[in-house]
């Protein structure tokens, strides 16, 4: 090696000689042959000369490399005998400890040498992976007797037996137990806000007497102060319905863990006439300031109530976790609230230039009707409204057919790559039946518009479209067909809208609320008699929801395939593409047989599989469905599972019931 070395740093002069030598017999060959031995001479004396100075410089480089190596070996023993940090070689295949220093004996607690013995039993619970994955440093710190150590390393290649390529790792342990003490300490302490609300204090305490209501409030400030009890944190009240709690995040995770207790515990409260107390808590964390954990707070607690109440939200910096929300909805409107948003929208779209209405992917005939209603709204008001067509078919497109003859809607029926070219400053995008970016009909146009208007039914999830201008999210309400009717009666008359109009919107909600039986309330029956005023047929709405024979027969083989499962859910997963109507239709069917209360139907579709969701008692298909990135509401729920098998999201599906029951 040193030979080779040296030879690196020769000088290369083989080449000179070469061409002095060829001058000296040119001049040979030309007759001057004295004058050339006396070059061939010169050349001679030369390369004698120089190959004295080689061999003499060559002895120098090797000596100097020699000494240069044994210095190496001497400096590199001495550091890792000598080393201040803990030292260990092993062999990561075998976990056979090869050497350790002094202070790696002490920090282990072996008085004697630690060879021909197991890294795993000198350091249980060490993970050598990071070492085979090329890591220089390994993830997780590692305890060893009370303390904890962070460990870096690396590998080195050596010749095993019979000449086999094997490896020694080489790990230095730093002593972290002061530092992340000091870390724990600090995350641990802290500052966790929270948001109590006594989501239906004007339903169930107002009404009281005021006997009653002082009990049943001082039975709520109990439970609440024990709850909060042993934390050392900071309660008080902000509102009649509403609390503050700062508390440090060591007590989150029980808190977490136990699902917020607080609301079996509010909810067990007797009432008088039977309706229980409900809370909704909303909790911020992870935040840099008070005043924004105090956002991220109240933020959580907007969440909670825009997905039925009655359940707790945890929100940090990077999303939402939710705990609890699985009671049936009961209604909690107001019309004042209504008439504002009608005032509001009314004026959004009088400023626009013109208004953009689109639903979820694949829209149905609530969120046809819904746009539809919108777009009465802006004829209303003067101004142009465009609905976003998807292309292909829809379940909507019966609806769609029929407007598309009244002469108001022609050309008003385009794509959400027209509607990027049209829409300037003051277009105004309103969203219905959805409030989820991820599943609007077009994301560029929703990001393209600077005014956003939604409308929605539906339970808030993680997701959802932030930044609105009007945001009339109400999870109460049967339908989005029934918000926009609602919004209509105090925009205009009902000879204002167009028989199909009323019609569109009435099958809508006839649609999400299975014929007035899941899912209405008093103001579901109100925004119906108004259409009914307003023109709408109710034979030609039973129309639009009439089947084929080849859907019908499609419907009852999807049935054909439903078992049970938990004792009354139907699950019917189906090994071929179906249509989605047909396949919702056939859970909605499966609800009409008794003893079952929950349905699910699975299929595939292309790369992705869809599932429909169905319940008509305790059970919330939101929340199982949530476990597979769906959403809905307690009693419809949906999900499109990518890169997945049938049998694959059965088996997810399966768990995600299970999980659900178990947190009951």
């Amino acid at each position: 090696m040193n030979k080779k070395i040296s030879d690196l740093f020769a000088p290369r002069f083989s080449l000179y000689f070469i061409c002095l030598a060829a001058f000296a017999v040119a001049t040979a060959l030309l007759g001057q042959i004295y004058l050339a031995l006396a070059e061939g001479a010169v050349v001679l004396v030369l390369y004698a000369f120089f190959n004295r100075s080689e061999r003499r410089r060559r002895r120098a480089v090797e000596r100097y490399l020699e000494g240069l190596a044994g210095n190496v070996d001497v400096v590199a023993r001495d550091t890792t005998l000598n080393c201040p940090l803990p030292v260990v070689m092993f062999r990561p295949d075998t976990d056979e400890v090869i050497w350790s220093n002094d202070r790696f004996l002490q920090i282990s607690g072996t008085r004697e040498h630690v060879f021909d013995t197991k890294m795993s039993a000198v350091a249980p619970g060490f993970d050598t992976r990071w070492l085979m994955e090329g890591k220089s440093r390994c993830p997780s710190e590692v305890a060893l007797g009370a303390r904890l150590f962070q460990v870096y390393g690396h590998l080195a290649r050596t010749q095993g037996d019979r000449g086999r390529e094997s490896f020694i790792a080489t790990t230095y342990w730093l002593d972290v137990t002061d530092y992340a003490q000091t870390r724990d300490l600090y995350l641990s302490t802290k500052p966790v806000v929270s948001i109590l609300l006594l989501d239906n204090y004007e339903d169930t305490i107002m009404s009281l007497d005021e006997s009653v209501r002082s009990g049943l409030l001082n039975e709520v400030n109990r439970r609440l102060s024990a709850w909060t009890a042993g934390t050392g944190g900071l309660f008080c009240r902000l509102d009649r319905d509403r609390f503050l709690f700062i508390f440090e995040e060591q007590y989150l995770s029980a808190f977490t863990a136990e699902k917020f207790s607080i609301l079996d515990q509010v909810h067990d409260i007797p009432t008088v006439g039977g309706v229980p107390v409900t809370l909704s808590v909303g909790v911020g964390q992870d935040a840099d300031s008070i005043s924004e954990l105090f956002k991220y707070a109240n933020l959580a607690i907007e969440m909670a109530l825009s997905r039925g109440g009655d359940q707790a939200v945890v929100k940090n910096r990077f999303t939402f976790e939710f705990y609890g929300g699985r009671s049936k909805e009961t209604e909690k409107r107001t019309k004042v609230k209504s008439r504002v948003m009608a005032n509001a929208l009314s004026s959004l779209i009088s400023d626009s230039t013109c208004v953009f209405v689109m639903g979820h992917k694949f829209p149905d005939l609530d969120a046809v009707g819904a746009a539809v209603g919108v777009c009465a709204i802006a004829r209303k008001n003067g101004i142009p409204a465009f609905i976003i067509k998807d292309p292909g078919s829809t379940p909507g497109d019966p609806m769609l057919n029929r407007l598309k003859d009244a002469p108001e809607y022609k050309e008003r029926f385009i794509s959400a790559q027209d509607a990027l070219i049209m829409a300037d400053s003051g277009a105004l995008l309103v969203v219905v039946d959805t409030n989820r970016p991820e599943q609007v009909q077009s994301e560029e146009l929703l990001l393209s518009c600077n005014k956003v208007a939604v409308i929605d039914h539906h339970r808030r999830a993680a997701t959802y479209i932030e930044g609105a201008a009007l945001n009339f999210h109400e999870p109460y309400a049967s339908s989005a067909s029934e918000l926009v009717a609602e919004l209509i009666q105090y925009i205009m008359e009902p000879a204002g809208m167009l028989k199909v109009e009323a019609e569109a919107l009435l099958a809508g909600i006839v649609l999400d609320t299975k014929n007035f039986t899941m899912r209405t309330g008093g103001r579901t029956f109100e925004a119906a008699a108004f259409l009914r005023r307003s023109g709408a047929d109710t034979a030609e709405v039973k129309k639009l929801f009439q089947n084929d024979l080849s859907g019908t027969i499609a419907r009852y083989d999807i049935i054909q395939n439903a078992h049970m499962y938990h004792g009354d859910i139907a699950i019917a997963p189906v090994d071929h593409t179906v249509g989605r109507v047909t396949a919702a239709q056939a859970a909605d069917e499966l609800l009409n047989i008794a003893g079952i209360s929950t349905s699910f139907v699975l299929f595939p579709d292309g790369e992705r599989v869809i599932l429909s969701a169905r319940s008509m008692g305790d059970v919330n298909v939101q929340v199982i469905v949530e476990a597979l990135g769906g959403g809905g509401n307690a009693a419809t729920a949906g999900a499109q599972i990518p890169d997945k098998t049938v049998e694959q999201v059965t088996d997810l599906l399966v768990a995600a019931i299970d999980r659900y029951f178990e947190d009951e």
